[in-house]
């Protein structure tokens, strides 16, 4: 098996990041603001940028230490300036989830899915009890225990979770264009996804942010970032968990479609200018 620091170990430690705690964040911030700084930062830069989102500088510090041992930032001096930058292994994981995140997929009734197959042996079931678990993470549906389901656009995350966990020995997928279920396709996605689980986070999501998109104020690039951050970490789990049914999959009160508005209303509101204030915090290099 491959080392812990993988693409899908890092996805999965992603997850396992409790939304609105310092490591969640410093996550949320790496990935949608330090990257379009060119993936380096000034740990004192840092920590203001956390300090605006109320992380204290010591909480900072001790979550940008346990990243580091997570593989998903190394230490580098640039000009006599101690900082961090963001691993290639972390920065891949951030670049497959970036379409995911800011720009939700929804399937149509015609679309393609992914099956996926397998038979682990016993001596396997540490990596089987993870393939399984990672499959759930990214979206796929449980058939049964050796047989899940996912979009078709899911394929290339599902091949990297297999590779990453050395099982391509055990795994078969297919790709369908047609399904006979026993009673609906409704009544299936029930019984293989945890749509109850799924449209609680919408909810939460909509409850917990709301508030952050008052029609028609003008706020200044910090604000910008104070509001989305938050926003943005409770959102960015969403559309792995979710992986995009066809409407007529899902329940008639399905809460996903309002969340999805009101994220995209924060990103094209909120974003932009929240970047502009990150630039503007970074320290210039010395000429």
């Amino acid at each position: 098996m491959n080392s812990p620091t993988e693409p899908a170990s890092a996805i999965l430690d992603d997850f396992d990041s409790r939304p609105g705690s310092a490591t969640s964040l410093i996550r949320t911030v790496l990935g949608a603001y330090v990257r379009d700084l060119g993936g380096w930062v000034a740990i004192a830069d840092f920590v203001e940028l956390m300090q605006a989102v109320g992380i204290p500088s010591e909480s900072t510090r001790i979550a940008v230490a346990r990243l580091k041992k997570k593989g998903v930032l190394r230490p580098l001096t640039r000009d006599g300036r101690s900082g961090y930058e963001v691993t290639e292994q972390a920065e891949a994981m951030f670049r497959r989830g970036d379409p995911r995140i800011f720009g939700f997929r929804q399937m149509a009734d015609t679309d393609p899915w992914r099956l996926i197959s397998f038979t682990i042996p016993e001596s396997q079931r540490a990596a089987r009890h993870q393939l399984r678990r990672r499959l759930g993470w990214i979206g796929c549906g449980a058939v049964s225990a050796g047989l899940w389901i996912a979009p078709e656009y899911l394929a290339g995350e599902v091949g990297d979770i297999v590779d990453a966990l050395g099982l391509s020995d055990y795994v078969i997928t297919f790709v369908s264009t047609s399904m006979s279920v026993p009673g609906s396709m409704a009544d299936a996605a029930a019984r293989w996804w945890d749509l109850g689980g799924i449209a609680a986070r919408h909810r939460e999501f909509l409850n917990h942010h709301r508030a952050a998109l008052p029609a028609a104020e003008e706020v200044s690039p910090r604000e910008a970032f104070v509001r989305f951050v938050p926003l943005l970490d409770e959102w960015r789990i969403i559309p792995y968990i979710d992986p995009g049914l066809p409407a007529g999959m899902l329940p008639e009160d399905w809460p996903g479609s309002d969340s999805v508005r009101l994220f995209a209303a924060a990103r094209d509101r909120y974003l932009a200018g929240s970047r502009e204030w990150v630039r503007s915090v970074q320290s210039p290099l010395p000429a």
